[in-house]
């Protein structure tokens, strides 16, 4: 897989509403306000990463500045989540954030590896993938997961009937892959947040833009733990 180091500043502040909590009970996402993440060192929202600087927001997202020696713990870490996602069949990426010293990832899942053109119901192999993927993570790990659709126009629907149909599809998208995930390794309180996006244009084909992203990011308790161990 291709790996690309991005440096981001991420000095703007952006929130986001219409994202969506996580059932416990009923291993269901429902789509709401977003889950929040207590602490002082996690907090700040993040905007204009998901979809290419379409305006999709990280959640309740890391506001925590480490050291250079925390920073190489947590990257270490981030370099785990990369080759999980690898694993998986995803495209991985790593991010830098210079401002914090903190590195994520951002993973693409093509829809077309994972749905059938206009539904929401995982193939086979996208079963085995997200799995895979899943049980390779740990559990000091934050999910946030983005669904997103192309602007096709849906057979006998209005632009706006097509619109809001793709929205709810790369809601139901999301959903699907959070849910599964937490059926395989993943518990709730890891799903910070679970959104459908709608339509995207962001991308060079209609392809690209089906696509469902998964940004694993550095817990609080990760950030906490990386300190303590580099006597920060």
């Amino acid at each position: 897989m291709k790996t690309k180091v991005t440096a981001l500043f991420l000095s703007a502040l952006l929130i986001l509403s219409g994202c969506s909590t996580i059932q416990n009970a009923s291993n269901k996402a429902k789509m709401g306000t977003a889950v929040g993440t207590g602490g002082a060192a996690i907090g700040a929202i993040i905007g204009a990463i998901a979809g290419g600087g379409k305006g999709a927001a990280i959640g309740a997202s890391i506001g925590a500045v480490v050291g250079g020696g925390a920073g190489v713990l947590i990257g270490n870490k981030m370099d785990k989540a990369k080759k999980a996602a690898e694993l998986a069949n995803a495209e991985a990426e790593l991010i830098k954030n210079e401002e914090t010293g903190l590195t994520y990832v951002k993973v693409t899942f093509p829809s077309g590896l994972l749905f059938a053109t206009g539904k929401d119901e995982l193939s086979v192999q996208a079963k085995s993938d997200l799995a895979t993927f899943a049980k390779n993570l740990e559990a000091d790990m934050d999910l946030y997961v983005y669904g997103f659709t192309d602007s096709q126009g849906w057979k006998n629907s209005t632009a706006e009937q097509s619109r809001q149909k793709n929205q709810l599809l790369s809601e139901q998208r999301a959903s699907a892959v959070s849910n599964f995930m937490a059926q395989n390794g993943i518990s709730y309180a890891q799903l910070k947040e679970v959104k459908g996006m709608g339509e995207d244009t962001t991308q060079p084909t209609l392809e690209a833009n089906r696509r469902v992203e998964v940004y694993v990011m550095p817990s609080e308790q990760m950030i906490q733990n990386a300190k303590a161990q580099a006597g920060e």
